[in-house]
């Protein structure tokens, strides 16, 4: 079993930041690709940036250029820095993690841009 916690979501302005943190547990951190998805209301669960263990990322076109996932595993911690965030950013972000065949996730945070 892995347990992931997210933080950091919240209400903010058109054109602002945010940071989002997600905690695992459970497994060995440094072996396991993470990954940050988002969902909107009414919406189907999307991917927004993933990383690997040796750390290549992989991001959707919608949030290139505009968010970084990066890793500490030496705090077994994933995290997003999202810039420039939208309206259409709103939705609840959702932390993966990928051990063999099984997925894994967090409960979610949600993220509100307004304009």
């Amino acid at each position: 079993q892995v347990q992931l916690v997210e933080s950091g979501g919240g209400l903010v302005q058109a054109g602002g930041s945010l940071r989002l943190s997600c905690a695992a547990s459970g497994a060995i951190f440094s072996l396991i690709p993470m990954g940050w998805y988002r969902q909107a209301p009414g919406k189907q669960r999307d991917l927004v940036a993933r990383i690997t263990p040796s750390g290549s990322t992989v991001y959707a076109d919608s949030m290139k250029g505009r968010s970084t996932i990066s890793r500490a595993n030496s705090k077994n911690t994933v995290y997003l820095q999202m810039n420039s965030l939208r309206p259409e950013d709103t939705a609840v972000y959702y932390c993966n993690a990928k051990r063999g065949a099984t997925d894994y996730w967090g409960k979610g945070t949600l993220v509100t841009v307004s304009l």
